[in-house]
């Protein structure tokens, strides 16, 4: 099951549009996050939205990928190198899905609102596949 709020169980996320609601709660293959399960399919996932790509302050050539719940609360990150940013297989995705094992709490409240803005922009303008 797919929610956006990590502690609910049968909560689907709120909006004012029901075809938001219907795409921020619904699963989907290709966004889902495809590593690091251990296979058991009644794990619970959340979907989230990208929120912020930056590059790494370093000389790793790093992109930093955040993708957050619609209410802000929670954040997933990851870090890509440059060079796999080649081929359709590796396009950024609008959303993914992912366990909420792999979230993270957002405590500062302006980073939250800042975030809940943003995933639900994106979320009004993409479908959870869409390459971005």
């Amino acid at each position: 099951m797919t929610t956006d709020d990590p502690d609910a169980h049968d909560t689907h996320y709120s909006s004012s549009s029901d075809e938001l609601a219907d795409r921020t709660a619904g699963e989907s293959g290709d966004g889902s996050d495809g590593g690091g399960g251990d296979g058991n399919t009644n794990e619970s996932k959340t979907r989230v939205w990208l929120v912020e790509r930056t590059y790494g302050d370093d000389e790793l050539n790093l992109i930093i990928l955040v993708y957050a719940t619609p209410d802000g609360r929670y954040y997933h990150r990851r870090e890509r190198a440059l060079t796999s940013f080649t081929g359709p297989e590796r396009e950024t995705k609008a959303s993914l899905t992912v366990s909420r094992n792999d979230l993270g709490t957002v405590d500062n409240r302006e980073t939250r609102d800042q975030y809940a803005t943003e995933a639900t922009r994106v979320a009004a303008r993409h479908d959870p596949d869409d390459a971005v």
